[in-house]
């Protein structure tokens, strides 16, 4: 893996032609050392959002030693990595997937929102008497970019009496619940654990563990969540108010929080109409969140010799592919100078931009380097970074 600077003088020396995504895994390495430094329980980092070897290291070198898993293929991956404790919080999971976790990789720890996915875990497990089992309740989403309880999650009299069915076959009892992917104020969390408190109550069991999920956000040019200790802050205190004993264990999952800023994607401009820019890369393939969620991910023209005055237009960008619906409205703002064959850099697309990538249309081809310098944005620092348009 070849290293360098800044994306200036990657793109100086290489010249690339195809999309390049440039990891910064010591940005990975520091999200990871504030959770385990900061968080008052057991942080387990959420596979999905981004499998890079790059940022798994990076993660694991700082103490991220677990994982939550969403598909056995995800679980056969992470299950490479030496010590991790492997936890499979996908609600619902064909009964193989369960078998093979169980008696193939000794996972223990399962999610399950319906009466229905726990009588599969019980049988696929064959009775086993060492389960971790963790309901997953539907919450409120309040202020988050992609609300997530209309899937998963199970609430009311449903929940109070799942909780009692688990609480018999279960070695641990534990509830889950994700409040939101990108959910921009804590008070998020407070909701959620009122609700927790409600059903514990109401369901008379004694619980072992309680899982917050994930829903912490990173930093992006259209969001400027609350700071992280704020929602830590808000997590300790809902927990103290909770009906268990001391010996309850607290869990996280982040993903996006751990690894947004710590990946970014440099792109070449193949024409320019107007203000629309046609880029090397685009909704089918790492700015899929952008494309089909509006996210505007902050952006730098990377050009030697540019004007740091140079005044800053804005521009939509439009991808590689045939299909009309691969646009990234923005606004992105760039220099106005900006031509055919200019790179720039899509900064903060860490979480998910490499799970979303798709070969539609023969793209999807991506070569990958390491940056050494720092994120455009950083929610890790006292001050919100400014943009830089010349690295």
């Amino acid at each position: 893996m070849e290293k360098f600077r800044t994306a200036l003088d990657m793109v100086t020396a290489l010249e690339p032609d195809i999309p390049v995504f440039a990891a910064r895994p010591h940005a990975a390495g520091r999200a990871a050392r504030w959770f385990t430094q900061n968080f008052p329980g057991e942080v387990a980092y959420a596979y999905k959002a981004n499998s890079s070897v790059f940022l798994l290291g990076a993660l694991y070198g700082a103490g991220i030693t677990q994982f939550d898993v969403a598909s056995v293929v995800e679980l056969e991956d992470a299950a490479t990595i030496p010590g991790v404790r492997l936890h499979f919080m996908h609600p619902v999971k064909a009964r193989h997937a369960i078998r093979k976790a169980y008696f193939d990789y000794d996972i223990k720890c399962f999610a399950l929102d319906t009466e229905d996915e726990l009588q599969k875990i019980v049988e696929e497990t064959e009775g086993a008497k060492d389960l971790e089992l963790f309901v997953r309740i539907s919450v409120p989403a309040k202020n988050s970019r992609i609300p997530l309880e209309h899937k998963f999650g199970i609430s009311g009299q449903k929940a109070q009496r799942l909780l009692v069915k688990t609480r018999q076959v279960a070695d641990e009892l534990g509830i889950t619940f994700h409040v939101g992917s990108q959910t921009t104020t804590p008070d998020a969390y407070a909701m959620a654990f009122e609700e927790v408190k409600k059903l514990i109550v109401k369901a008379g069991v004694v619980v072992d563990a309680i899982d917050v999920g994930g829903g912490f956000p990173s930093r992006y040019t259209d969001s400027v969540p609350a700071r992280l200790s704020d929602f830590i802050e808000v997590i300790k205190t809902s927990m103290d108010k909770l009906p268990v004993t001391e010996h309850c264990r607290l869990i996280c999952e982040p993903g996006r929080a751990l690894v947004a800023e710590a990946e970014s994607l440099i792109v070449k401009v193949d024409l320019r109409k107007g203000n629309s820019l046609y880029v090397n890369d685009g909704g089918y393939g790492a700015l899929f969140d952008s494309a089909h969620l509006g996210f505007v991910f902050p952006v730098r023209l990377i050009r030697a010799g540019l004007d740091p005055n140079e005044p800053l237009v804005p521009f939509e960008m439009w991808g590689p592919t045939c299909d009309s619906i691969d646009r990234m409205k923005g606004p992105f703002m760039l220099p106005g100078s900006v031509r055919e064959g200019d790179y720039i850099e899509i900064g903060n697309i860490g979480a998910y931009g490499r799970a979303l990538s798709t070969r539609f249309n023969g793209y999807g081809e991506y070569k990958e380097v390491i940056l050494q310098d720092e994120p455009m944005y950083s929610i890790y620092t006292e001050d919100v970074a400014p943009l830089v348009r010349n690295a």
